[in-house]
């Protein structure tokens, strides 16, 4: 089949993939256009260099559809030269790469994040940002060449930050903006090593001076909860959604109005604040998964949850019996014209959070501070954590734990799907079963026998 010529019309056409691909041009050899699953499209040309085995060579000739974009017969043009002068002995690739060596470790940090972040959530390139302009322009290695920064360098920014050095107070002397310390650190050099890492990939530099610094152990406050603590949250659970948890007055201006029989007054939690937790447990997903989760997006028959957004981007997430019961009950007490399985008070909404619903939960079940020796107050976050230390001490595997948590990106072929399926649908009946267990929402081991995509 003959490869067309490259037209506005034709790249207009293209469509993101589950991969990135490259369609190239019939009329001129080695110009093509790299199209991204993020819809991200850049020019390239390609060409060999020395006639040797590693002698390709790649040059990305900017970026199509954007305000500063080339069109596609400007990339051509400069296609043609580079292509042209690699014919005549000149390496493109080579030359910028050298160029680039020359680069300030700041002017690397905003080339990054103009070109090197498009896998990225916007969240997280936000928390980029931060660290690099509250951590990294204000220390001496920012003004360094690249080529010139060595790892004694890293390991004194490292120093740097989790001494305070950056620390940056609000106007007005009340409190900081950034604090620095030994956590912030070892997340700020973990950022730089990516940057570094996307400088070796493009040739600019040989190696990551990042690569081997002895960072600081990354205290993000992760807490499992053990099989007592998860059997008290059922327990708590299932008081607050039948005669409820006892009234707790408010604190504040409110304090006053306090009902005659405070003593015995009990409190209902709602159904759907309970539900959401059990999911929670279940399925080891993130808050936002579950609190934005739609009805479309259930598949009861097929027992999964086909997320159109995440961290990590769509994803399908595989259910067991226990959450699809918890599903169930929550469908029966389904609000007319919302269409989230959480809903919130505002009409058309999902629930914004659950905070007070957890902290009177976990205070009731005394899964806060002082909770068998752990000071830590129980985050909902570490119900995801619990569920992937559960797979784990079960000897699931790592890899399949990771893909119900949607941490691995799938590499395995399409067509064996169905195969991969079967081991993380097993993984995730081992690890539902022990929470419902525990938590006494089941009071046998149950397997579903859900309906299977043709394949």
């Amino acid at each position: 089949m003959k490869v067309p010529k490259l037209t506005k019309r034709s790249v207009d056409a293209l469509k993101p993939a589950e991969k990135p691909y490259v369609a190239w041009c019939g009329a001129l050899p080695g110009f093509g256009i790299s199209v991204r699953p993020t819809g991200v499209m850049s020019f390239i040309a390609q060409y060999d260099f020395g006639g040797r085995a590693g002698s390709t060579r790649r040059a990305t000739l900017g970026r199509y559809g954007v305000a500063s974009g080339l069109t596609v017969e400007q990339a051509r043009k400069l296609a043609e030269e580079i292509l042209h002068d690699a014919k005549r002995g000149v390496d493109h690739v080579a030359a910028k790469a050298k160029r680039r060596a020359q680069l300030t470790v700041a002017q690397l940090c905003d080339e990054y994040l103009e070109h090197g972040c498009e896998h990225k959530k916007a969240s997280t390139i936000a928390m980029d940002v931060g660290r690099i302009n509250r951590h990294v322009r204000p220390c001496k290695i920012a003004n360094m060449k690249i080529g010139d920064v060595q790892d004694v360098h890293i390991e004194r920014l490292l120093k740097d930050i989790a001494e305070g050095k950056t620390a940056v107070k609000r106007e007005g002397g009340k409190g900081y903006v950034a604090t620095g310390g030994k956590s912030t650190a070892t997340r700020t050099i973990r950022m730089l090593g990516s940057i570094f890492s996307y400088a070796v990939k493009r040739k600019y530099i040989a190696e990551n001076p990042c690569k081997g610094a002895e960072l600081y152990p990354d205290k993000k406050g992760e807490r499992f909860l053990s099989s007592n603590e998860i059997q008290r949250l059922g327990d708590t659970l299932r008081e607050a959604e039948t005669v409820g948890l006892p009234w707790q007055p408010k604190s504040g201006p409110n304090a006053k109005h306090i009902p005659k029989k405070a003593a015995v007054a009990r409190e209902i939690v709602s159904p759907f604040a309970i539900g959401a937790i059990r999911l929670l447990m279940l399925t080891g997903c993130r808050l936002r998964e579950i609190l934005n989760l739609r009805w479309s997006q259930v598949d009861l028959e097929r027992g999964s949850l086909d997320l159109l957004d995440s961290k990590t981007g769509a994803k399908k997430i595989l259910i067991g019996a226990a959450a699809a019961k918890v599903l169930e009950d929550l469908q029966s007490k389904r609000v007319e014209g919302n269409p989230y399985v959480i809903p919130g008070e505002a009409k058309g909404k999902p629930r914004s959070d659950l905070k007070r619903p957890w902290k009177r939960i976990t205070d009731h079940a005394g899964l806060n501070v002082g909770s068998e020796g752990n000071p830590k107050p129980l985050r909902l976050h570490d119900l995801r954590h619990s569920f992937a230390s559960m797979g784990v001490a079960s000897n699931l595997g790592l890899s399949i734990v990771g893909k119900l948590l949607g941490h691995a990106s799938p590499t395995t072929t399409q067509r064996y799907a169905h195969i991969g399926e079967s081991a993380e649908r097993r993984a995730l009946n081992e690890i539902e079963n022990r929470i419902a267990a525990a938590a006494g929402m089941i009071e046998t081991a149950e397997v579903i026998d859900y309906k299977r995509d043709a394949v």
